[in-house]
C-alpha cells in the first residue's frame, strides 16, 4: 500500500512563495502509470483540483486561478513531487494535498495560510 506525505506549509504574506513537497513510499514514481495531483480545500468550501502532473512526458495542467503563479514537478529519483507557489494570495490560503491519480493514495495534507 502506497503512502503519501505533504509538507512545506505554513504562514506566508501576500506575494510571498511556498514550496510544497509530496513524498511517496511503497511504490516508485518510474513504475507509477497515472498522473499525480495537488489539490486544496479552503474552509467551508469544496476541494478543487490545483495541478496535475502525468507521468507520460511530465505534461501540466492547472486550474485557471494559479496559472503562471504555481509550478507543479516531480523528481523521480526522489520519489517525490512538488507545488511552488509564487505571489501568493489570501485566496490561496486551504489545505493542500497529493494523491496518486491512478490508484487513489492520498495524502494528510499541509495547510497553506496566506496573510498579512
Amino acid at each position: 500500500q502506497g503512502q503519501l506525505v505533504e509538507s512545506g506549509g505554513g504562514l506566508v504574506q501576500p506575494g510571498g512563495s511556498l514550496r510544497l513537497s509530496c513524498a511517496a513510499s511503497g511504490f516508485t514514481f518510474s513504475n507509477y502509470p497515472g498522473s499525480m495531483s495537488w489539490h486544496r480545500q479552503a474552509l467551508g468550501k469544496e476541494r478543487e483540483l490545483v495541478a496535475s502532473i502525468s507521468s507520460h512526458r511530465g505534461r501540466t495542467n492547472y486550474v485557471d486561478s494559479v496559472k503562471g503563479r504555481f509550478t507543479i514537478s516531480r523528481d523521480n529519483p526522489k520519489n517525490t513531487m512538488y507545488l511552488q507557489m509564487n505571489d501568493l494570495r489570501p485566496a490561496d490560503t486551504a489545505v493542500y494535498y497529493c494523491s496518486a491519480d491512478r490508484w487513489g493514495y492520498w495524502g494528510q495534507g499541509t495547510q497553506v495560510t496566506v496573510s498579512s
